[in-house]
């Protein structure tokens, strides 16, 4: 897949080149000379690297959740705290990407991002008490709150007429990872001698793998196209072309458009999160075995694997993507009543409409890339739509905890996901009107 998208960039870069001088499909990034097709290559890499590494933090102490809690000596409360801890941390750190973008370069601070995840998966199992393991588990999350904002704009950078296929291409990778954590994680705590620390730890060497192909891209700055237009690799380009001018910066909080994406994030990632932090633990208690429930965790991921490739390049065809946030909301308004009424006996096809329900994460990375025009407008849209988005999410996988201890079952929790899809669903329909923010939001 990563080979074919490569050859597909490639060709689209000497045809547009050949085609119209002055333009091109892949821009170079630093205004010297063009990327070359191993550059091509290599960013593909990486970009699918860094996404495999940006949910196996969270999905790993989701299907460990247990033995974490024993092993800690946490309350559900407390647990609950713990699941509330990524959209935390990706609202406070993902504020700050562009502003890390603009000094150091994109590429130098999704190196540092991955190598700040793996250091944090590495060291948390081992530090010993709550408070440690929630501090080395916001390290990694750091990394990932960084990441998560900068994937959509160094790909409206690179690849700006290939939005939906490169936006498609990382969100599947970012499935792959993200279910692969939730199935294996257990097996290979078992395999490594039952010990959680062991099974937790691990993951940090795919975060280490992560580094290398960005440290070719890590001298790079800014976070728009510069420069001469690209040629065919080995050649010259044969016109110059004035560095365009840093677009002013947009008061992003007058977009209509940015806060309805903002909100349709943030819900979206309340069940995410909710989803990821609980589900096998709702199933575990309806009887499910650990390692089924583990299983199931990662068909509710896995169905992100072919969604996420096809569904933001459906998106990016469509000019309002409203239809597509209806029938997400839908799947997952009948997975919830299905885990309400049956959770163990209709277990898998609750997997399924759950993991359906949860492309809606792809869905609102296309939108941020499709609701502005330039690179510069997508950094800030990503930065506010993420960080505001995440900062309404932090509620809901602490409440669910609360709900949980103080009910003693899944009845109010699981209504409380039901009822928060109905507005998720109403808000995506508004973002998803073709519109631009910088239709909407005026120059700071």
């Amino acid at each position: 897949m990563m080979v074919l998208m490569a050859r597909e960039e490639t060709r689209t870069l000497t045809s547009t080149t050949a085609r119209t001088p002055g333009t091109s499909a892949v821009h170079s990034p630093s205004g010297g000379a063009p990327p070359r097709t191993w550059r091509t290559r290599l960013l593909v890499v990486g970009i699918v690297l860094a996404a495999v590494n940006l949910r196996p933090a969270i999905t790993s102490a989701g299907a460990l959740l247990e033995e974490v809690r024993d092993g800690l000596g946490m309350s559900g409360t407390v647990a609950g705290l713990l699941t509330s801890v990524p959209p935390l941390c990706f609202a406070v750190f993902g504020v700050t990407a562009p502003r890390l973008a603009r000094r150091f370069g994109a590429g130098a601070v999704v190196c540092a991002g991955m190598a700040a995840i793996g250091t944090g998966l590495l060291i948390r199992p081992y530090v010993g008490g709550t408070a440690a393991f929630l501090a080395t588990t916001a390290l990694a999350l750091m990394g990932i709150a960084v990441s998560n904002v900068l994937m959509p704009v160094i790909v409206k950078r690179w690849f700006p007429d290939r939005v939906g296929s490169m936006t498609g291409l990382y969100s599947m990778a970012l499935a792959l990872g993200t279910a692969t954590a939730a199935a294996v994680t257990v097996p290979v705590t078992d395999a490594l001698g039952g010990d959680w620390r062991s099974g937790l730890a691990v993951w940090a060497g795919l975060a280490a793998a992560a580094v290398l192909p960005w440290l070719a891209f890590a001298r790079e700055r800014g976070t728009t196209p510069a420069g001469r237009p690209p040629a065919p690799d080995g050649q010259e380009p044969t016109h110059d072309v004035p560095a365009p001018a840093e677009a002013p910066a947009l008061r992003i909080t007058r977009s209509r458009t940015a806060w309805a994406l903002a909100v349709f994030f943030g819900l979206q990632a309340t069940a995410a999160y909710i989803t990821m932090g609980w589900m096998a633990q709702i199933y575990r208690d309806a009887g499910v075995p650990a390692g089924t429930a583990g299983l199931l965790l990662a068909a509710t991921m896995v169905m992100g694997v072919p969604l996420a490739f096809v569904i933001p390049r459906l998106a990016a065809r469509l000019p309002h993507q409203g239809p597509i946030v209806v029938a997400l909301g839908v799947s997952g308004l009948a997975g919830y009543a299905g885990l309400y009424f049956a959770p163990a006996a209709g277990a898998w096809l609750w997997a399924v409409l759950l993991g359906i329900a949860n492309c809606a994460f792809p869905l609102a990375l296309t939108m941020v890339g499709m609701r502005a025009r330039t690179s510069g407008g997508v950094a800030q849209l990503s930065a506010f739509a993420q960080s505001t988005g995440y900062l309404i999410s932090i509620p809901g996988p602490l409440l669910v905890g609360v709900l949980y201890q103080h009910s003693g079952g899944w009845g109010l929790p699981l209504a409380l996901m039901a009822g928060l899809m109905i507005p998720q669903t109403v808000i995506g329909v508004l973002a998803g009107r073709n519109r631009t923010v910088e239709d909407e939001a005026t120059p700071a």
